[in-house]
């Protein structure tokens, strides 16, 4: 029995060894990932600054060939609603909407409208535009049709007596 001890000793001190071997492999592992993933931020960080001041070029550039033959006000106000229009078209491509459904959405949208009713319909929406369409109505009452579930609460459908109700059937929530 003494030398099964000293072998459980030993095993501590391997898993010992073992789990600091591993949690230095880790360290350093996620040491250099991070090196490069704080590089690699650095870099997109300069270059939206540098793509920045070359909008601001492009923008001076424009402005400046509109004075040529416009007063100069005139030619920063169309500068800078040409500037303006740019932002609201990125905006609007950055934004997905109703109108440009994402793939995720336009499966899911598919997929309705193979398995709804009418299944060339397309779906309702709110009024007023807000987009999401309201969820299909099912085929049956909620309760109808449920074998072993009494449809109680419908028309001509009694609640259950007390009585009636066996304790064991599993009770189902939705």
């Amino acid at each position: 029995m003494e030398r099964l001890d000293h072998l459980e000793h030993l095993d501590k001190e391997l898993v010992d060894e073992l789990a600091q071997v591993a949690r230095e492999t880790v360290r350093d592992e996620l040491r250099e990932q991070t090196r490069r993933q704080r590089r690699r931020a650095m870099l997109y960080g300069a270059s939206g600054a540098v793509a920045l001041y070359a909008g601001a070029a492009l923008a001076l550039a424009l402005g400046l060939a509109l004075a040529t033959g416009l007063p100069d006000w005139a030619a920063a106000l169309i500068t800078a609603a040409i500037l303006g229009l740019v932002a609201y078209a990125l905006r609007g491509a950055a934004r997905p909407s109703a109108s440009r459904p994402t793939p995720e959405r336009e499966a899911e949208l598919a997929e309705a409208a193979a398995h709804g009713p009418g299944g060339d319909a397309p779906p309702v929406t709110p009024g007023g535009g807000l987009g999401m369409p309201y969820p299909p109505a099912p085929p049956v009452p909620p309760a109808a049709g449920v074998p072993g579930v009494p449809a109680s609460g419908l028309p001509g459908n009694p609640p259950p007596h007390p009585d009636d109700i066996d304790p064991e059937q599993p009770h189902h929530r939705a």
